[in-house]
């Protein structure tokens, strides 16, 4: 077997599994906010799509995908990124995936060029677990820059000390931020393209979760809009993750798509073609349909406002929480340890939250994730009032029970 699978952590929601293994929660209806699946009704206009398009299922898929869908992708990015059209070139920079977790994680196997002595890929801490078994299974070491309540939940760049820069080859950021839901700012980026032009590393952005925000006239930045704002036209060192999980209800789907430097995804797709990870011609045709309609996509924001609305009136007197800049997570501050939090929470009122140690790794200045739990606001809007409701009841039993100190 490959040596570095051994170095791969347990997943948190196996860790979650084994955490509350044994418990015998309340006969409350169980509500899970530990896993971020949305549960919103996927789109009329896709479902019929599926029903008009299902002989596909008989065709062996294509791993550039087709002209229609590459230009549905990149025409959607020209217009919610403010994209040049003779920059964004759908031919050259963009390449249909399986999602943004198999795009992420094929993505460093293809750039980590471990030739170079003791390469390095740096990620945010927490993080999504994919950033870290990518980097490991790449032959790369991991350097985790720990995003805080100090930091705004962001990467501070200037904490990366220049021996570390010398040794980057990929950094993934994510904007907005699992778990925290932190967007990055145009200076953010700005710095990271900086850091890349100097240090020669690969920006890998992952903006699976940019479509879910609370202002409609302020939807979060994106990598390849900053870098053509620079005069980056060909998009050097940059590609960015997308998917149609979260914007569009479609996590069964398993549709996505990488784009960015026309260079890489050359050999990325020659990568692509030889790893047989490719969507199929159903989902490519249904993605078409996806991509080309915004209005489900403005009811799924609506929805979501809506429940973090009715959650934090709710949670807020009793748990220092505040609605992030964009996602659908909470990521809720406890008194006691996250674990102690969330085998309690399910024991006494059968609400699955995720401890946020499971989403991080100790650092020299500790676990950032230790006493915080995330919250997944996916269910509907009447799950999630009643899960908040017994959060409540639960923080205000135990403070009184004195299990809190």
């Amino acid at each position: 077997m490959n040596p570095r699978i051994a170095s791969l952590q347990l997943y948190p929601f196996e860790r979650l599994a084994k955490l509350i293994e044994g418990i015998v929660p309340t006969d409350k209806k169980s509500i899970a906010l530990s896993v971020g699946e949305p549960k919103h009704p996927a789109p009329t206009r896709v479902l019929e799509a599926l029903a008009q398009h299902a002989q596909e299922i008989s065709i062996y898929p294509s791993t550039r995908g087709p002209a229609k869908l590459r230009q549905a992708i990149s025409q959607w990015l020209i217009q919610r990124f403010h994209l040049n059209p003779d920059h964004m070139d759908p031919d050259r920079h963009v390449l249909p995936a399986c999602g943004t977790r198999e795009a992420l994680y094929s993505a460093a196997q293809a750039i980590v060029d471990t030739s170079k002595s003791d390469p390095i890929v740096i990620m945010p801490n927490p993080f999504y677990q994919i950033y870290e078994g990518a980097a490991l299974l790449a032959g790369a070491e991991p350097y985790f820059l720990n995003t805080t309540a100090e930091t705004g939940y962001k990467m501070d760049f200037s904490k990366v000390p220049d021996a570390i820069w010398k040794r980057t080859q990929l950094v993934y950021l994510c904007s907005p931020g699992n778990p925290t839901g932190a967007v990055a700012s145009e200076q953010d980026f700005i710095n990271l393209l900086e850091l890349a032009e100097k240090y020669n590393f690969v920006i890998a952005s992952d903006e699976c979760y940019s479509e879910i925000y609370f202002d409609e006239n302020n939807p979060p930045l994106g990598l390849l809009q900053i870098a053509e704002k620079l005069g980056i036209k060909d998009y050097r060192r940059c590609l960015v993750f997308h998917s149609l999980s979260k914007r569009s209800n479609l996590p069964g789907l398993r549709s996505g798509f990488i784009a960015g430097d026309g260079a890489i995804m050359a050999d990325y797709l020659e990568y692509r073609t030889y790893h047989g990870c490719t969507m199929s011609s159903l989902a490519q045709s249904i993605s078409i349909q996806a991509w080309n309609d915004e209005t489900h996509v403005q009811e799924n924001r609506l929805q979501y406002r809506k429940k973090f609305d009715a959650v934090l009136e709710i949670l807020k007197p009793v748990l220092p929480v505040t609605r992030p800049d964009a996602g659908f997570y909470l990521w809720a501050r406890t008194s006691i340890s996250d674990e102690v939090f969330t085998k309690l929470l399910f024991e006494k009122q059968n609400v699955k939250v995720l401890p946020g140690s499971y989403l991080s790794r100790k650092t020299a200045s500790g676990n950032p994730g230790s006493h915080h739990v995330r919250m997944a606001l996916v269910a509907t809007v009447e799950e999630c009032q009643d899960a908040a409701f017994r959060i409540k009841e639960f923080i205000e039993e135990i403070s009184l029970s004195g299990e809190l100190n």
